[in-house]
């Protein structure tokens, strides 16, 4: 009993543990929960105790707080976030699908600092949660902590990812490469606008990240229970816009529908798509580098990857490309986790979705792991990645497909077979194409030329 102290609820007396910060609300929970052994997201804590702080500052504006209360929740806020905060939210993402144990968490954490501050008891439901519900709580702090996700680590890493991608196309412009469809020889391409093609589906993910991020800065707060903001001041919501903005450095603002923020999760579930379709795209990068870096010598061995560990623990000498190859899962990965969000975002069931834990930790969980690949694969993949001249060469000469240009002149039949004559005998294109038309070598060079054929792209 020395190590635990009874506290009680509207439900009773129960044991907590003696240092615990939190109270019998939180007790509850880890006892009712042992489902995963995973807590929620840090991010996603993070926001919920800055939101605490916003909602004090901005009840003490309206009167329903005193000065002395409302600055000590500030103050138990600011501390929390300056020290290893996460030891004191032990619930369980599995939890009520509203979130409300981990609201309670926070609103008892943060009224036993402010009591010790205070020098009185702050009580963690009729002040840290004054004007607040965890129906209007844990949504604003889905979207707070998404939108503090994608302003401070996604989207820097994209616009990253796109800055070296654009500077190594400037560097591989000069190489020539057997362009392929359906994994099969097609028209020759310029290194460089392989890797222009890259960027522009990236900036593309940006702009539409960038283009949702006004309706996930639009906030639930203010609805409390049911969106009609029973208990909480008229001016509550905008007050904590303002408080919040001030604190993040990013502009939220009140949502337009109360109703619409609460009883359902239709922004995170379009945050989540476009974070797939990002994901997708990586994939696509990540599988186009792998096969590119295949061989060294029995595949198309087109670049050499930087070799960063060892590739085999019976093979010796073999190295692989496993930066490409966690970029790969880490978007099969996100692509699950959409699938979750979605199922968990058509659970509004009348006022109120009740699957908010998972759409938090799936969508904090894409954002955070798409960051960080993104990095690793513009700076331990695509920045030092060296191309392989002779191989690019020696493959372009022997590309029977570049009778392509031909077709204008000798027809789609006439350069069919030339084509297959050249695969068959494993001869260049232009010496057969020499015997078969009456076309001079001069020109066959020209039309053949591989850079004059890369000139329709960027």
């Amino acid at each position: 009993m020395s190590n635990f102290r009874i506290e009680r609820d509207s439900m009773g007396e129960l044991q907590v543990p003696e240092q615990a910060l939190y109270g019998a609300q939180t007790q509850r929970a880890v006892d009712n929960f042992p489902i995963s052994g995973q807590r929620m997201p840090a991010a996603f804590i993070r926001a919920l105790i800055l939101a605490k702080a916003a909602a004090a500052r901005a009840n003490v504006e309206l009167g329903q707080l005193s000065q002395s209360q409302g600055k000590a929740i500030v103050d138990a806020a600011q501390g929390l976030l300056e020290g290893d905060f996460m030891q004191h939210f032990p619930v369980d993402v599995f939890q009520t699908g509203s979130g409300t144990s981990s609201n309670m968490n926070a609103n008892e954490v943060l009224a036993t600092l402010a009591g010790r501050l205070l020098g009185e008891p702050v009580n963690p439901n009729d002040h840290v949660n004054c004007g607040q519900s965890s129906n209007d709580i844990i949504p604003t702090t889905i979207h707070v902590s998404a939108a503090l996700t994608l302003h401070e680590r996604l989207l820097p890493a994209l616009v990253h990812l796109v800055e070296v991608i654009e500077r190594k196309a400037v560097q591989v412009r000069p190489f020539i490469k057997t362009g392929r469809t359906h994994l099969m020889d097609a028209m020759p391409v310029r290194m460089s606008q392989v890797l222009d093609g890259w960027a522009q589906q990236l900036k593309a993910n940006i702009a539409h990240l960038q283009d949702l991020l006004p309706s996930l800065q639009a906030l639930a707060q203010g609805g409390t229970a049911v969106g009609t903001g029973i208990n909480a001041h008229p001016e509550f919501a905008a007050r904590f816009c303002q408080q919040l903005s001030h604190l993040t450095q990013v502009q939220f603002t009140p949502g337009k529908n109360l109703f619409a923020l609460i009883g359902s999760q239709d922004t995170a579930v379009s945050v989540s798509g476009q974070l797939k379709t990002t994901a997708v795209s990586l994939m696509k990068i990540a599988n186009d580098l792998r096969w590119m870096n295949s061989g060294p010598l029995a595949g198309l061995g087109e670049i050499e990857l930087q070799g960063l560990q060892p590739g085999s623990s019976i093979m010796p000498g073999k190295v692989n490309p496993v930066i490409p190859e966690a970029v790969a899962m880490v978007a099969a990965q996100v692509i699950g986790n959409d699938s979750t969000i979605t199922v968990a975002g058509q659970s509004g069931n009348f006022e109120l979705n009740v699957m908010l834990p998972i759409i938090a930790q799936n969508l904090l969980g894409s954002i955070e792991l798409l960051a960080s690949s993104s990095r690793l694969l513009a700076d331990k993949v695509i920045a030092s990645f060296k191309v392989n001249e002779p191989k690019l060469k020696e493959a372009l000469s022997r590309n029977p497909i570049l009778v392509t240009a031909l077709n204008p002149i000798i027809g789609y039949q006439k350069a069919a077979e030339i084509a297959k004559t050249a695969y068959k005998q494993g001869r260049p294109v232009i010496d057969v194409a020499l015997e078969l038309t009456d076309l001079p070598r001069s020109q066959l060079e020209t039309l053949l030329d591989p850079e004059k054929l890369t000139a329709g792209g960027l």
